[in-house]
């Protein structure tokens, strides 16, 4: 095989997949692999959902790209069905999870500066967070290893750690426009956050006039089993951004916020050339629609509460392995050294799974999977995490 013509920007591992349906992958070997990834989070309805293809299909034999200076009925239709599902006035449709959460950035300031009259800019972030690769949404990244050799890196973001109340209230001043977190630190090791934490993250926005945004990007789209994950909390984001799920494989991405928060853009103010394509359009409002019929996130809640109590039982006691968490299918094997062999040897053996931080093993099968496919992916999880254990003891 030729040396690549790609960017080495991605440690691939050795295999190339080629076709994929429900929960199964096929490389160019011919070999399967039942898949645990999802595209990190973004297959949700299994690969080449049927109801999303149609759509798709129909779409590309219709209207594939017109200016965002036009309307088009897909967009409105998408952007109605988010609306009616969540606490959300408005949509603005993009392209990824870092073009949604930089939209969400730019109109936290933009509302304090043009809206309000103030001159608020600086958004309050965790360590160990994940936001995307731009500038700014990196900068936002409570993770160093992101930021490497990208100086000087855009002001305006502060970073805390997750859980400390003090050291939040500490970063508040009168320069602060928001506070920006995710629900489960997905990339940060599957760490959710405890629910009176983000009761008092929401009060201190109350009371120091802050934007709350919540990076749905990894949890959004049933994948806790709510639609969304502000929805096992009582609490609503002002600004919340979404991608990955929401587009079944194509490439979408949206951030959504209350009233009075989208007066801050105004014609002009943000855009996109692809945002919100009649393409792109056409499979998100058939993946909602399908979630919604289909009751996906309640299937998805029903199928996590299998896969916990599957790991739990056929891990106890099993050396090296320290906790089980996450929210949902979104899952975490928390072990007490560095996983990539385990991961390694478990796509060898046909299961597809990802790290969530060099110890961790992060689980994120499609919302539909079945006990079937969790018993078998439970099951080589098992074996390969005994067989290392023994092998670290003799």
């Amino acid at each position: 095989m030729s040396e690549s013509a790609l960017f080495n920007t991605y440690a691939r591992y050795p295999i190339t997949l080629v076709k994929g349906k429900g929960s199964r992958l096929w490389d160019d070997q011919g070999k399967q692999y039942l898949d645990f990834m999802s595209g990190l989070a973004v297959t949700s309805l299994g690969h080449v959902p049927e109801s999303v293809k149609q759509a798709l299909v129909k779409q590309l034999d219709e209207l594939w790209h017109v200016s965002n200076l036009f309307s088009t009925p897909h967009a409105e239709r998408a952007a109605r069905l988010l609306v009616d599902n969540s606490c959300a006035d408005a949509v603005f449709f993009c392209n990824s999870g870092a073009e949604a959460n930089e939209a969400a950035i730019k109109l936290a300031r933009r509302y304090h500066q043009k809206v309000r009259g103030e001159n608020r800019y600086e958004v309050i972030t965790f360590t160990q967070s994940f936001h995307g690769r731009t500038l700014a949404t990196l900068t936002a990244t409570g993770q160093d290893k992101v930021k490497e050799g990208f100086l000087p890196l855009p002001e305006g973001f502060v970073h805390v750690p997750l859980h400390d109340v003090p050291a939040l209230e500490a970063a508040v001043n009168e320069r602060t426009a928001a506070i920006l977190l995710e629900l489960v630190q997905a990339e940060g090791g599957v760490i959710p956050v405890a629910q009176d934490f983000l009761l008092k993250v929401r009060e201190i926005c109350d009371r120091h006039g802050l934007l709350l945004i919540l990076d749905e990007v990894q949890t959004g789209m049933g994948r806790t089993g709510k639609l969304f994950a502000y929805q096992h909390y009582d609490v609503e984001p002002d600004i919340f951004t979404l991608a990955k799920g929401i587009g079944s494989g194509f490439p979408v991405g949206a951030m959504l916020a209350k009233q009075p928060y989208v007066s801050g853009f105004a014609p002009g103010a943000h855009a996109t050339t692809f945002g919100g394509t009649p393409i792109a359009m056409s499979v998100v409002a058939a993946t909602i629609e399908t979630m919604l019929r289909d009751k996906v996130a309640d299937r998805a809640a029903e199928a996590a509460d299998y896969l916990i109590a599957q790991l739990r039982q056929h891990l106890d006691g099993v050396p090296g392995v320290t906790d089980i968490r996450g929210k949902g299918l979104l899952v975490g094997i928390l072990c007490d050294s560095p996983a990539a062999d385990a991961i390694a040897e478990l796509h060898k053996r046909g299961l597809l799974v990802v790290p969530a931080g060099p110890n961790v093993i992060r689980l994120l099968p499609n919302l539909l999977v079945t006990h079937e496919e969790i018993d078998e992916a439970v099951g080589l999880i098992a074996a390969v995490l005994t067989e290392r254990a023994t092998a670290k003891q003799t």
